[in-house]
């Protein structure tokens, strides 16, 4: 018998862009779309509909546009979906305007918007830091006779908390039994979140405990948000507790739980509870990433422990996790505070090699381990290096340069880099005048000065009655010896 063969048609099209967009594969969506019109099958609000719910995913949000556009030259209506599709997209992007005009055309276009546009519209104000925006389009829904639901307050209540308006969002979250709509977890974990962000630590663990009450069910967000909340206001007893209590409640603890207490603990001083913690994330499942070896390492370089924080750094390949800039900027500041300057200097060199772009502030930790072991000529090189490494020497680094000089006695060449400094577009601060009259004082070049001249007077005295003879020392001249 001969094969037969099943044309494709408009359900089946529609199926795959479908899928297309489930699948995160937005060109593939709209080829699918595109070969439609070759094969002659009509396309219509469906087909349309999945092919901008892929490009709202994908973060299309012209795309997205640009098809709603599209349909009526088609002969296709959009209709709420296609508008709620768009706008989500236009959320996505940060297109807080074009959201706001999008929403506000439908009834021009005889399609009343629907809870779902209003609360992508809303979460579009909120994402951008204009929460008055997000507070009334809420209030404007019921004028639409669109009354709304959890997901429209949890929008509103993340408008709050990233517009660092707390007592809006604990306001908002306690009238919504009053307008007969039950607050989810979303809603009290962005406002666990307001609180957090506000320093209102003591609120965010008052609404976590009040959860079961109100028959919500504590999830790994709003453990994770009141442990941060624990983190900046300094408890670090109370974020490690609350983190081993979320197994006992059934939640499992993720990156973000476990990275907010080691912060904590990190603040509070305690290296050991937070190697503690690091070593305990894969017994939960949880794979170390770069942020939370790059916290461990901060934690020992804040408590003094520079071979336990190169030992960690040593080990990251061992657990697939990328050395990056940040691990080495920490490892080379512990050698800086604690240990040996040669292994600043050594970690800097390496990190080439290992991928991790050197930055202003890996230089500049490295001169200051240079200040520490008495090495000036090794803290001028560095400092002079930096051009070629294409990295822009800032007040910081000019800064422990000129106090490496102070240390070593060269008041001359502390001179110099704070006339370089006044001649580049890095102005000194009260840092690099105090280390350079300090050098002068040191070696009997300068009276002692009123302690008066520290402020900004101090930046025109030098200018004018030193600097000015010593401009022809410059960082780059064979006086480095480099």
């Amino acid at each position: 018998m001969p094969e037969k063969r099943l044309a494709p048609n408009k359900i089946s099209y529609s199926a795959a862009i479908s899928a297309c967009e489930k699948g995160g594969q937005w060109q593939l969506a709209l080829s699918l779309l595109s070969s439609m019109c070759d094969l002659s099958i009509v396309q219509d609000a469906i087909t349309f509909n999945a092919a901008i719910s892929a490009c709202e995913k994908g973060g299309q949000w012209q795309q997205a546009q640009n098809l709603l556009q599209r349909m009526p030259g088609l002969q296709v209506i959009p209709n709420e979906i296609s508008y709620s599709a768009t706008i989500s997209a236009f959320e996505k992007g940060g297109q807080w305007q074009l959201a706001l005009s999008l929403l506000s055309s439908m009834p021009d276009m005889l399609v009343l918007p629907n809870k779902i546009s209003y609360s992508a519209a809303i979460s579009a104000c909120g994402k951008c830091g204009q929460w008055q925006l997000a507070l009334n389009l809420l209030s404007s829904m019921t004028t639409m006779r669109v009354f709304p639901n959890e997901i429209s307050y949890s929008a509103v209540i993340s408008a709050f908390e990233k517009g660092g308006q707390w007592q809006l969002a604990l306001n908002l979250l306690s009238s919504m039994p009053n307008m007969r709509v039950i607050p989810s977890e979303i809603c009290y974990s962005a406002a666990i979140s307001a609180c957090e962000k506000g320093g209102q630590w003591q609120l965010a663990l008052g609404l976590l405990s009040s959860m079961p009450d109100a028959r919500i069910a504590r999830d790994e967000f709003s453990y994770s948000a009141t442990i941060s909340a624990c983190e900046k206001g300094g408890q670090w007893q109370l974020a490690l507790s609350l983190l081993s209590s979320m197994p006992d409640m059934r939640v499992i603890p993720n990156r973000i739980s476990y990275k907010a207490a080691m912060s904590a603990c990190e603040k509070g001083g305690q290296w050991q509870q937070v190697l503690s913690i690091l070593s305990s994330m894969p017994h939960m499942q949880v794979i170390p990433n770069e942020v939370s070896c790059n916290a461990a390492i901060s934690a020992c370089e804040k408590g003094g422990q520079w071979q336990m924080a190169l030992s960690l750094l040593s080990s990251m390949p061992e657990m697939s996790v990328a050395q990056n800039e940040i691990s080495y900027n920490a490892a080379i500041s512990a050698c800086e505070k604690w240990g040996p300057w040669q292994w600043a200097l050594s970690l800097l060199s390496s990190m080439p090699e290992m991928t991790a772009i050197p930055s202003e502030i890996s230089y500049s930790a490295a001169i200051s381990a240079c200040e520490r072991g008495g090495q000036w000529q090794l803290a001028l090189g560095l400092l002079s290096s930096m051009p070629d490494a294409r990295i822009a020497r800032d007040e910081i680094s000019y800064n422990a340069a000129i106090r490496t000089c102070e240390t070593g006695g060269q008041w001359q060449l502390a001179l110099g880099l704070l006339g370089s400094m006044i001649d580049s577009t890095c102005l000194p601060d009260a840092t690099a005048y105090s280390a350079a009259i300090g050098a002068c004082e040191k070696a009997g070049k300068q009276k002692p000065l009123p302690s008066h001249l520290a402020s900004m007077s101090c930046a025109a005295y030098m200018s004018i009655q030193v600097l000015r003879p010593l401009r022809t020392f410059r960082i780059d001249e064979p006086i480095l010896g480099y």
